[in-house]
């Protein structure tokens, strides 16, 4: 990598890695695993940034976080039980929406990996369905299936959040 090329990359890694965490963590549900597959992202974006930098580094690194945790998803789903208890889980930033951010990430883990990334992807880092497809690497009515099928699990699993969406408003 040349030198300007290093440099134009630490500067978006460096603006970009919060944003890609904060995705990570909802998208997997576990903030170590989110280290990781931020860490393999920056990784393999690093490795292409001569293609990337001028196109959308962002999307290619949302579609590795996603894929990757897909990927590890069903290598080890035999394995898990569910998520871990609060007290494994980084705890929340302090303040009002302490309770707010486990409530969601409680109704995210009703979800299946495919539904928590694209709830995650169409909501959180508001991508249109096309951009989720394309992120997720899978058809458009899939993203759409997911997204109702998502939609209705957490629904019926956490009716407390449209509460705090009402009162919000």
């Amino acid at each position: 990598m040349a030198a300007g090329d290093k440099e134009s990359f630490t500067q978006w890694a460096t603006e970009r890695q919060g944003a890609l965490l904060r995705t990570a963590v909802l998208i997997s549900g576990d903030h170590q695993r989110a280290e990781d597959l931020v860490q393999e992202a920056l990784t393999k974006v690093a490795l292409r940034w001569g293609k990337l930098r001028d196109g959308h580094p962002d999307a290619y690194a949302r579609t590795i976080i996603a894929r990757d945790n897909i990927s590890w998803w069903r290598r080890h789903r035999r394995e898990l039980v569910g998520l871990p208890e609060h007290g494994d889980r980084e705890a929340p930033r302090s303040g009002a929406s302490s309770e707010r951010q486990l409530m969601l990430r409680d109704a995210l883990a009703a979800l299946t990996a495919k539904q928590r990334a694209v709830i995650v992807l169409r909501f959180y880092d508001d991508l249109t369905e096309p951009q989720a497809a394309d992120v997720l690497g899978v058809a458009v009515g899939t993203v759409k299936s997911q997204t109702h099928l998502a939609l209705r699990r957490l629904r019926e699993a956490a009716p407390e959040l449209a509460e705090l969406l009402t009162e919000d408003s």
